[in-house]
């Protein structure tokens, strides 16, 4: 398989282009969205020492920038905690921001409602389009109320491969798949983690669509390298190999990845602009 090029989809506006992009993400419904700043010398991440050796990220103010096809809008999001903050979108207009052990829920006008522990550390955090939380939490894939209330809780069968070294984190609209160093989860509710085999260590990209996965990364140089699968019963089974690169022919570089079903969303740097990967068309 050659290289396949990317599709672009959605850019942040120029209007907002001085502001320092914090991150960026795709939600359940496709919509694009940028946390920026609140201006280009904000100090965010900037520490209040307690004096006891401990200390917290002093609150500051962001702006959320929203795309969704040929419109754009801004919300301002006040007294956000993230040191490294990781956004998504509710379906009721509202976002939440996470950290490395908590998630704040602000609401459709930017205002902080309440902070959510989510119960250990998380290592990846996508909503669905119900507005629940999935997170990655050493070895189990959780699916968490706006409340803190456990959902789901997904972990595979004794002696299979855990998800304590996921890479990649794909929830769609009625299945969630993990990728790890050693293989593919598949994560359906109510029913036993299925354990998939896979050709691909250290993937960082998946997309499914039907019974054919596409897988993106691998260690070193394969970080841009692409693999077409079959889904088995058992093994997600190679069919291709090739390169995913920019729509201009351009090599990824540094990048974001968002996984949604069907959809592998790529952001490069500067991280101004989201392409696709659609294995539905």
């Amino acid at each position: 398989m050659a290289a396949t090029s990317l599709t672009p989809y959605a850019r942040l506006p120029r209007a907002h282009a001085r502001l320092p992009v914090l991150h960026s993400t795709v939600d359940a419904t496709g919509r694009a969205h940028w946390l920026l700043a609140g201006r280009p010398e904000a100090p965010v991440g900037a520490s209040d020492d307690h004096g006891d050796g401990t200390s917290v990220c002093v609150p500051y103010d962001a702006l959320v920038v929203t795309v969704d096809g040929g419109s754009a809008h801004a919300i301002e999001l006040s007294a956000v905690t993230a040191r490294n903050p990781r956004l998504d979108a509710l379906p009721d207009g509202g976002f939440v921001v996470a950290d490395t052990a908590r998630v704040q829920v602000f609401d459709a006008l930017g205002r902080a409602s309440w902070t959510l522990d989510p119960g250990g550390d998380v290592d990846h955090v996508l909503t669905d389009a119900s507005g629940a939380l999935w997170t990655v939490q050493g070895p189990a894939v959780r699916r968490l109320s706006l409340t803190g209330g456990v959902l789901g809780e997904f972990v595979p069968l004794p002696g299979a491969a855990g998800t304590a070294d996921c890479l990649s984190l794909n929830v769609g609209a009625h299945t969630a798949w993990a990728g790890t160093r050693t293989g593919l989860l598949e994560i359906r509710d109510g029913q036993p983690v299925t354990v998939r085999t896979g050709p691909v260590k250290g993937t960082h990209g998946l997309a499914v669509h039907g019974d054919r996965l596409a897988l993106l990364g691998g260690h070193g140089y394969d970080h841009s390298r692409l693999v077409m699968c079959v889904l088995t019963e058992t093994a997600a089974e190679p069919v291709a190999y090739g390169t995913l690169v920019l729509p201009d022919g351009g090599e990824l570089g540094r990048r974001r990845l968002v996984n949604r079903g069907p959809r592998l969303y790529v952001q490069s740097e500067p991280y101004s602009e989201w392409c696709v990967l659609d294995l539905g068309h």
